[in-house]
């Protein structure tokens, strides 16, 4: 497309009283198309004007009837408009939304770090090798009560069979009571020091 396409606006500049004054000359030119004398009357009355719309009037006009370039745009002054603010994405703003709350949650925790007891990371059976480990120990010490129950009935009551088994079920069950027990002073540590953690912050402040 050509750079004097009049149809493209471009250059903006102010409509001065010479300006003002050709336009409407041109607006009354027969000469000159219909359209361009619709342009020309409408130009004439804005403050400012398309610089290609105006030159074009200029140049299809007579020769005789139209003031010098120069003198035309004489005093006429450049127009410049800011360029319309883009817009965001709902993406965009979604994505801003989630950062600032991260930052906010982040901030937060900075803030109350000192107060809020920190979390065990260590959960008991948080990985398979912690469950496997777990069932493994709880079997050896459960066998391992059962033996002792088995051969500690099998010394005192004289090698009888149906002793023998309740001693190692005996065993078997004070071993599965052991082991719980066990279970639940480890899992009640880290909550016992979180107490005393957060009872030591208060008696600080």
């Amino acid at each position: 497309m050509s750079s004097d396409d009049p149809s493209q606006p471009g250059l903006v500049i102010t409509v001065t009283e010479s300006i003002r004054s050709f336009l409407l000359s041109a607006s009354n030119d027969r000469r000159l198309s219909e359209e361009l004398r619709e342009l020309s009357l409408t130009l004439s009355s804005a403050a400012n004007a398309p610089y290609k719309q105006i030159r074009s009037i200029w140049m299809e006009s007579a020769f005789d009837s139209r003031p010098g370039l120069i003198s035309l745009f004489s005093g006429s002054n450049f127009v410049f408009t800011s360029p319309k603010p883009r817009e965001k994405s709902e993406e965009l703003k979604e994505r801003l939304r989630k950062l600032k709350e991260l930052a906010e949650r982040k901030e937060y925790q900075e803030l109350v770090k000192d107060i809020t007891p920190k979390k065990d990371l260590n959960e008991p059976f948080s990985t398979y090798k912690d469950q496997i480990g777990f069932g493994l120990h709880v079997a050896l010490t459960m066998f391992t009560g059962y033996l002792v129950g088995y051969f500690a009935f099998r010394a005192l009551f004289n090698h009888s069979p149906i002793m023998n088994s309740a001693g190692g079920i005996l065993g078997l069950v004070f071993g599965m009571l052991l082991e719980t027990f066990l279970f639940i002073i480890r899992t009640s540590e880290p909550n016992l020091k979180s107490l005393s953690s957060t009872s030591r912050l208060k008696k600080n402040q």
